[in-house]
């Protein structure tokens, strides 16, 4: 009776274990790189500095530093740097098809733009215009062929006086 059962069982099990096979190997990861080359930035931050070099804000890992404030009437040119797992600076290059991208902003307090990339210039960058006394915020995200390599996990707090 149990031989039986084996015998009843043995075309099932070779099938299973086919198919285990087949499926382990189609899903094994063959180290290609399906974005042809392209590399992706693996943020975990990020600093918005003024045009001394000061920082006026920093995001790493979730957790904030400062505030974005300026005055109405006032343009605030910010370079924004992406830091990776360390905190350390991740070097923007120049072939790189990065680019900045702004939401949910308030443009009645202040408007937040991208600057646009020149070619001696391949520095990112944002121009915050304050319109109104008030504060809102904006989140900033890190594009990259349609999606976000990055978007800040808080958005940056903004103040005009």
């Amino acid at each position: 009776m149990q031989s039986l059962f084996l015998r009843a069982m043995k075309p099932h099990v070779i099938f299973l274990l086919t198919s285990m096979i087949l499926f382990t190997a189609g899903c094994e990861d063959d180290d290609h790189n399906h974005d042809h080359n392209e590399e992706h930035t693996d943020a975990d931050g990020f600093v918005l500095e003024d045009g001394s070099g000061i920082e006026v804000y920093r995001e790493f890992e979730g957790a904030v530093e400062g505030a974005v404030n300026l005055s109405v009437g006032d343009t605030l040119e910010l370079s924004v740097h992406f830091l990776d797992h360390d905190g350390n600076e991740i070097e923007h290059e120049e072939e790189e098809k990065d680019e900045l991208s702004v939401s949910e902003n308030d443009s009645n307090v202040a408007v937040v733009e991208i600057e646009e990339h020149e070619e001696e210039h391949h520095e990112m960058a944002i121009h915050v215009i304050g319109v109104n006394v008030g504060s809102t915020s904006f989140k900033l995200q890190l594009m990259h062929d349609g999606h976000a390599d990055y978007t800040s996990t808080n958005n940056v707090a903004l103040i005009v006086n």
